[in-house]
Order: structure tokens, then sequence, then C-alpha cells
């Protein structure tokens, strides 16, 4: 799936309660980290539940996977896997992840530390793609 089918699938979602519904079930589908990977240097700070993301770097592209002990956080993991994941750095620095959070409809309806969280996320990743 890619951003524009991210896009679309949530457009399509009614309500609140769909798009959370559809949120939990794109974090079902996450791969789980080893408890290896869980650790100082992967957990991001700023987030009310426990987040950890695993990034690597091949040639210029950045890829990262990730988890939480929160649904609706691994879902927003997920949502980020689609829109940054398998990115060069150039364009995840160039990508404007709030103006696609928007488009999901998602800022309207989750709590403000949830929001400060996703964020905090996605500049760990933006971070990384500006190593």
């Amino acid at each position: 799936m890619d951003t524009a089918e991210l896009i679309e699938n949530f457009s399509f979602l009614e309500d609140w309660e769909d798009r959370y519904g559809y949120l939990i079930e794109l974090g079902k589908e996450l791969p789980l980290l080893s408890e290896a990977d869980k650790n100082d240097q992967t957990k991001v700070e700023g987030c009310m539940s426990q987040v950890w993301l695993k990034t690597k770097t091949d040639g210029d592209v950045l890829t990262f996977d990730g988890e939480s002990d929160a649904h609706i956080v691994r879902g927003l993991i997920a949502v980020l896997r689609i829109i940054l994941s398998g990115k060069t750095k150039k364009e995840i620095q160039e990508t404007d992840v709030e103006a696609i959070f928007k488009q999901l409809g998602l800022e309207s309806h989750l709590s403000p530390t949830r929001r400060n969280g996703f964020f905090a996320m996605v500049e760990r990743i933006q971070s990384e793609a500006r190593k």
C-alpha cells in the first residue's frame, strides 16, 4: 500500500469509529520487534505509551519497523511505515506528514498526547533521515 491508497481507504470510512477500527487493523499487521530491539536506543521519547522504532539504512533508503504496547499507536506506526518507510532520506525530509495526517482525518480525533507522540515518531524518523 502507498500513501495515496492509504488516504483513499480512510476517505471511504464515514465516522471516527470506522477509522479507529481501521487504524487498529493496520497496527495488527505490523511485524513484532524482538525483545533485543526494544531498548533505550530504539525507544521514542515523548510518547505516553511505550514505543520503539528500529531504523535501517540501505544506501540512501531508510526503512523502519516499530512496535508499541498500545493498539492505536501500533496503527499510527503502521501509517508512518506506509508514508515514510522505504523512501530516500531526501523524500522523507520533504514529505509533509502533517498534511497527510490531516487528509486522513486523524488530527481532530486523537488526544493531544497521542498527537504529540505521533509527531515524536515523525521527528525520530526525520532525524534518522538527516544523518
